[in-house]
């Protein structure tokens, strides 16, 4: 009888194994090769089912991206509490306390992970890794430093999202280039979110030396004041990236579609609506 307890257990494990979110490794950490038959990113609405191995992301506005995944988990950077007029509750949220644009201080207690990039003491940083089996989220810490030289160790997050094969980044609220061991930490990224702004961040010849050697596949630029300010950063990217002009908020990412030449994404902000409004 025994025996055939352990046969019947032994047959119900591949069963079990099969029911669980697995995430597909990803590169982060190491470098990425070239693609062959890469293909350019498609346009998309963020609230239509997503492919499965790829990523939705729509740029809600100023440093805010929603990213979706193909099982269904909704992601919000730097949250500020509204993402437009949808009943949507995310899985995860991220935020940074530079300035009130980009967390704040009463998310919805429904939302299952709340990821602060700094700690309960000023300068304590935060070590976030979240595994939620399709997605893992980290973060890396780093400074923030204002212009009257006054500095807030740790006080920021580059938060890093491990999904579908791919590395996604969003620099946050960043004050100053990356240590070599921050650099390290970070890895490399298929995507980035960039703030290009050139004054409340860094300014725009270090963020495009940032930009350089994390060597990304895709950028999406955040952060920008209008189109003067966009179009300065873009300016001096162009005979390094190639700018391609979305027309939308959304875009699908998946390792497939990745773009055989580093490209700028432009996407325009849109806040989060049904369908048809």
């Amino acid at each position: 009888m025994r025996l055939v307890f352990l046969a019947f257990a032994f047959l119900l494990v591949p069963v079990m194994a099969a029911t669980q979110e697995v995430r597909t490794p990803s590169h982060c950490i190491a470098l990425a090769d070239q693609i062959d038959g890469a293909r350019y990113i498609q346009r998309a609405s963020h609230n239509v089912e997503v492919a499965p191995e790829t990523v939705r992301i729509h740029y809600i506005a100023h440093a805010s991206f929603l990213l979706r995944t193909a099982g269904g988990l909704n992601m919000v950077t730097d949250f500020t509490g509204f993402v437009g007029n949808v009943p949507m509750i995310p899985d995860v949220i991220t935020m940074n306390h530079a300035h009130e644009t980009h967390w704040t201080a009463f998310p919805d207690p429904a939302i299952p992970h709340v990821l602060p990039g700094w700690g309960e003491e000023f300068g304590q940083g935060i070590d976030h890794r979240v595994d939620l089996g399709e997605v893992l989220v980290r973060n890396v810490s780093t400074d923030i430093r204002s212009q009257w030289s006054g500095v807030e160790e740790n006080g920021n997050s580059i938060f890093i999202f491990e999904v579908a094969g791919l590395c996604i980044g969003h620099l946050g609220h960043l004050h100053h280039e990356p240590s070599a061991e921050q650099y390290a930490a970070i890895g490399r990224l298929d995507v980035v979110m960039a703030a290009v702004d050139g004054g409340m961040t860094v300014d725009l010849p270090t963020m495009m030396r940032i930009i350089s050697r994390l060597k990304s596949s895709i950028v999406i630029p955040m952060h920008w004041f209008g189109e003067f300010t966009l179009d300065a950063f873009l300016t001096g990217m162009r005979d390094e990236f190639q700018v391609v002009e979305v027309g939308g908020p959304s875009l699908d990412v998946s390792v497939d579609r990745l773009p055989a030449r580093p490209t700028i994404m432009v996407l325009r902000p849109e806040w989060l609506r049904e369908e048809g409004e």
